[in-house]
């Protein structure tokens, strides 16, 4: 009679809970459960008494105080992980009435009634246990106990699902290598289909919190077949809505995994399948890996054409080390070019000809070519022989000048790639660009020839010209790119070929000169000006310098004077490249000249502005100077902080040290070398400081020097100890750099000594001219009292009468002439005392 009091007891325990558990029973209640699982062992009767208490757990849980949840917390996620263990009971209806509350976490309905005094706790309180719990962990093991139970494997699936939603979760998930259990489930059978469905979302959510360690769970070969047949059987035999959005979910998570090239995709065979049904279409050859296939140009094939070129993408990317090419993707590219990848993926270079059904739409005609074009920016580089033999340089070319053609088209830029390409060309215009872009980018000859025989270069300057004057109108991202891209290609097109150099020079300088021209507010504008402008001065170093045709024309445009334009706005990025620039130019004498005639703003001068550069450069590289810009370390004068914090360390011939590396990364030599050709004397808009600093910059080349043998001597004593001569020599060598700097000090001296002595006249001489101003001032103010006295005082006027008439007497000759008129020098008659 014992177990039916216990049965009876139980019943009324659930009933008194019905509403919900309070927090403070949920470990006694766990308690019990326990007991139950153990009586089931012996009598099935607990069954039914076991799934009312597991029922509970599902019910909100109650708190008396809002401490409950943190007091009990420790409590609770043992008492909702123990539900995980009770997975072990051996009873279908236990284990689905777990799954069943699980999955009650996440949908919980407030308590129709509540104990007094009690509150309902938070709604996602259990979420929080469980997590903290490890239920996630402990189901994920529990599968296996499932293994031939479908309904029982799907109601766990279910609560998975919802437990996937948490990183957390799905961390302690991919712990019970759960990512390859259910790969293998996708090839399960299930008429309903909810296997397949369930276990692909689960995997979708491990992805996405958990990408790396999933995908090296899913490296093996079993994985990957059961991904394939997943795959294959809802692409043949998928004929609903749901299906075909599974197999494309499915086709995502095979994209993933194809990142990973230590995944078996090519053994599975599994990337010839993708690769086929991505170009069966265009390439029209028949093939027995998609037989009985058609696209039916719904909106979800669409999205697996998509997919599919995507799949092409990420395949023809070398996950390797540049320096080697691997096996696996060698044998890529092997399957890409058997397969015919280029010729599918050419066929997009073209306009549209027969829009509507029963093919794509033109709207989704146009997402398949932008995506195509996109793709073929990737494939292009990895298999350059297919792409000359497909002639894709001729199709680009034609197809780019129908995108600056006068012919009505209206894009409808509804994908990513469609941006800003909405009843223009422009998308068209800036992927075909991209891809040209990425084979020139090889520097295979080749493909140079090719492009330049067939006037590549005069069509890109039109298209040049085209964007530019669309840009004026309306400036966007996607027009500053494509004319970057146009840029770029010139540039490699041209770079060592003095005749292409010459078939630029005659338009190309014309359209090349207002990008230096360009407003210095919009290098801030987020658009991409000053990616255009830095491509606009490489298009210059790699179109124009070199040939002296172009050099001229160049400078006959007054392009020197822009270039230091733009030196003048010191733009960090910009300054190294200009100067490198104008180097190149200085070979050309007419540069010099340009150079001095130069004027800034306040009337700044080239040499001005280049000691500027040199100070701000030093400034930034610590290099120590004085207040006035003078040496402060004599052995050492142009060290920077970088290169005196380095210890001495032996390396070969071929490598270069410290010192020279610095010629290269600083803008110390290029200035150097510019004023080697506007030279060091007689140098207008220079102060005293300037002088100063144009000293060192003088003897920079015999510091350098200098630095280079300070390196070899340090070098030298790091590995043994010079004979005496060869030590002897070094410290003459030594002495020769100091007396170098010591001489460059004395000069320095001097000009400021100059400079003081030259500032004291000046102060004297402005001393003199205020003791002058003084002087008259107070002889101005005398003449004014004397003038009052006579006004007011009648004897101090007379007096002055006396003056004037005494001194008018004195001044008259002495000897008189005979006969001569006697003149007067009183007026009658005056009654004024002025």
């Amino acid at each position: 009679d014992l177990e039916k009091e216990q049965l009876k007891t139980l019943k009324k325990m659930v009933k008194y809970f019905e509403n919900g558990l309070p927090l403070k029973k949920v470990a006694r209640i766990t308690e019990i459960l326990n007991l139950c699982a153990e009586k089931m062992n012996e009598q099935e009767t607990f069954t039914e008494p076991l799934c009312e208490l597991i029922k509970l757990f599902g019910l909100p849980f109650q708190k008396q105080k809002s401490s409950d949840e943190a007091n009990y917390s420790d409590e609770v996620s043992q008492s909702i992980a123990q539900l995980g263990y009770l997975m072990r009971v051996p009873s279908s209806q236990v284990k689905i009435q777990i799954c069943k509350s699980i999955v009650s976490f996440y949908d919980m309905e407030l308590p129709g009634k509540l104990f007094s005094g009690y509150q309902p706790a938070s709604a996602n309180y259990k979420i929080k246990m469980a997590e903290e719990g490890g239920l996630a962990e402990t189901l994920v093991l529990s599968l296996a106990l499932v293994e031939n139970q479908l309904t029982e494997k799907l109601w766990l699936l279910k609560a998975l699902q919802h437990l996937s939603t948490s990183e957390i979760n799905c961390r302690k998930m991919v712990k019970a290598q759960a990512a390859s259990r259910l790969c293998l489930y996708l090839s399960g059978a299930d008429p309903s289909g909810q296997l397949v469905f369930r276990s692909s979302d689960i995997l979708w959510n491990l992805l996405e919190n958990a990408s790396k360690e999933v995908v090296n769970q899913l490296r093996s070969l079993e994985c990957v077949h059961a991904l394939k047949e997943a795959f294959v059987d809802l692409l043949m035999h998928g004929f609903w809505h749901c299906d075909h959005q599974l197999r494309n979910d499915l086709l995502v998570i095979s994209t993933l995994l194809a990142e990973n090239s230590a995944v078996p995709m090519i053994e599975s065979g599994f990337a010839k399948l993708l690769i086929v049904l991505a170009t069966f279409t265009e390439v029209k050859l028949p093939n027995p890996l998609v037989k009985g296939f058609k696209f039916t140009y719904s909106y979800e094939d669409l999205e697996m054409k998509k997919l599919l070129f995507n799949v092409i993408r990420v395949l023809s990317k070398d996950p390797s080390a540049a320096q080697t090419v691997s096996f696996f993707f060698v044998w890529t590219l092997q399957l890409l070019s058997e397969n015919h990848v280029m010729p599918a993926l050419l066929y997009y270079v073209k306009q549209n000809q027969k829009p509507g059904f029963p093919d794509w739409s033109a709207a989704q005609y146009e997402e398949l070519q932008l995506h195509a074009i996109a793709v073929l920016a990737s494939v292009a580089p990895v298999l350059v022989d297919k792409y000359l033999s497909c002639q894709a340089n001729t199709l680009l070319l034609v197809f780019l000048e129908w995108c600056i053609g006068q012919d009505p088209y209206f894009g409808h830029g509804n994908s990513f790639h469609g941006t800003s390409g909405r009843g223009n060309k422009l998308a068209q215009m800036r992927y075909s660009l991209r891809v040209l872009r990425s084979v020139v980018a090889l520097y295979d000859d080749a493909v140079n020839i090719n492009l330049c025989d067939q006037g590549a270069i005069s069509q890109l300057l039109g298209i040049l010209k085209y964007a530019a004057n669309n840009s004026k109108e309306k400036e966007s991202t996607v027009l500053l790119e494509v004319q970057a891209d146009i840029l770029f290609i010139l540039s490699v097109l041209c770079e060592n070929d003095v005749h292409r150099k010459e078939l630029f020079s005659c338009e190309g300088i014309d359209i090349l000169i207002p990008f230096f021209k360009m407003d210095p507010r919009k290098l801030y504008s987020g658009l991409g000006h000053n990616c255009l402008l830095l491509s606009a001065l490489d298009c210059l170093w790699s179109c124009v310098i070199g040939c002296y045709i172009a050099e001229d024309c160049f400078i006959e445009k007054q392009g020197i004077f822009l270039l230091l334009d733009l030196l003048a706005l010191d733009e960090k990025n910009l300054c190294n490249i200009i100067l490198g620039t104008l180097v190149e130019f200085s070979d050309n004498p007419k540069t010099t000249l340009h150079m001095s005639v130069w004027r800034g703003k306040r009337n700044r001068t080239a040499a001005n502005l280049l000691i500027q550069l040199w100070r701000q450069e030093e400034l930034d590289l610590g290099v120590r100077r004085n207040q006035y810009g003078m040496i402060v370390d004599i052995k050492r004068p142009i060290a920077t902080s970088f290169q005196k914090q380095q210890r001495v360390i032996p390396v070969p011939a071929s490598c270069p040290s410290f010192a020279i590396m610095e010629i290269s990364e600083s803008i110390r030599a290029k200035v150097y070398s510019l004023f080697c050709k506007l030279g060091f004397e007689n140098l207008p808009g220079l102060s005293a400081k300037d002088l100063v600093t144009l000293a060192i910059i003088q003897r920079y080349i015999d510091f350098k020097i200098g630095e280079v043998w300070s390196e070899i001597r340090a070098e030298l004593k790091e590995e043994f100890r010079p004979v005496t001569s060869d030590e002897r020599a070094l410290k003459i060598i030594s002495e020769m750099s100091e007396n170098t700097g010591k001489m460059v000090v004395a000069l320095q001296t001097e000009v400021l000594e100059s400079q003081h002595h030259r500032e004291i006249q000046k102060e004297k001489k402005t001393y003199i001219k205020i003791q002058a101003t003084h002087t008259q001032r107070e002889r101005i103010n005398k003449s004014w009292e004397n003038f009052l006295t006579r006004t007011s005082n009648y004897e101090a006027l007379k007096k002055a009468k006396m003056l004037q008439e005494t001194s008018i007497e004195a001044s008259r000759h002495k000897a008189k002439i005979e006969n001569g008129p006697d003149h007067s020098t009183d007026f009658q008659k005056l009654h004024t005392t002025v």
